[in-house]
């Protein structure tokens, strides 16, 4: 069977093929978020959230596998993408469904962007997607952060609660443990915090009702964060501050 136009059920397909050959992989990105938030997807889209590609997370260990089942599944391998990264992207793969002019971006192990987020532990914790905290930080550690991903912030953080686990909710006791090592993880997500909360405000779309939910959930989330103690490595990077670059250049990664 060749891939399907829809986005969500062609996501879902790949993700089962590879539950079924015993394999994981995990849906991300933009279509993880509409697959999460079935009772704001209207909103979504009315926020002009629009999906143009796939991208999942899967085990390095795993790699090979998982390339032959994404050839076994109507893929093929992404040649102009490998050139343009030039081989420096050794826990990334990129394939291209031809059949939908579609490029699908494939992580190992972890998403090493602006900061790195690690899965290798966390994949049972949910499926067909990542879990709700990993998806949420997947846009805080943007440092330029964009419109698109504020909508995916907003949208999630509407549908979902901030909880102590990961049973559809934001797990906020995983992500504060995460941020009280790295200070400049922290920096980044407590910052896009007050920025996703500042635009909440001006989204014409949202209610008031709905704004206030969102607001409610962010200063809940930041007020876990706050009050985890903090490493002694946290605490020696947070006392230079951002006189010293605390993220990764995505371009450079890339390149």
């Amino acid at each position: 069977m060749q891939p399907q136009t829809d986005f969500l059920a062609e996501a879902r397909r790949v993700a089962e093929a590879a539950r079924q050959g015993g394999l994981t992989l995990r849906i991300m990105g933009a279509v993880a978020f509409r697959i999460h938030c079935p009772a704001n997807e209207s909103l979504h889209m009315a926020l002009g959230r629009e999906i143009s590609d796939l991208d999942f997370v899967g085990l390095r260990s795993e790699r090979r596998q998982i390339e032959k089942l994404m050839l076994d599944l109507g893929y093929s391998i992404h040649e102009q993408a490998l050139v343009e990264t030039q081989g420096m992207a050794p826990n990334r793969i990129f394939l291209y469904d031809k059949r939908n002019s579609r490029v699908v971006d494939i992580f190992f192990d972890e998403l090493y962007m602006c900061h790195k987020i690690r899965f290798q532990n966390r994949t049972d914790a949910d499926f067909p997607t990542i879990p709700l905290a990993e998806l949420l930080l997947e846009k805080l550690q943007i440092v330029h952060l964009n419109q698109k991903d504020i909508k995916d912030a907003i949208v999630l953080l509407l549908e979902h609660p901030i909880g102590d686990d990961d049973r559809e909710s934001v797990n906020g006791k995983y992500i504060a443990e995460l941020l009280s090592d790295d200070w400049g993880f922290y920096h980044t997500t407590t910052e896009n915090l007050k920025r996703i909360s500042n635009a909440a405000k001006d989204f014409k779309t949202l209610s008031l009702d709905q704004q206030q939910t969102v607001e409610s959930r962010l200063r809940e989330l930041m007020s876990i964060v706050e009050a985890h103690p903090k490493s002694s490595k946290w605490k020696m990077r947070a006392r230079i501050g951002t006189k010293m670059k605390w993220y990764n250049d995505v371009e450079e990664i890339e390149r």
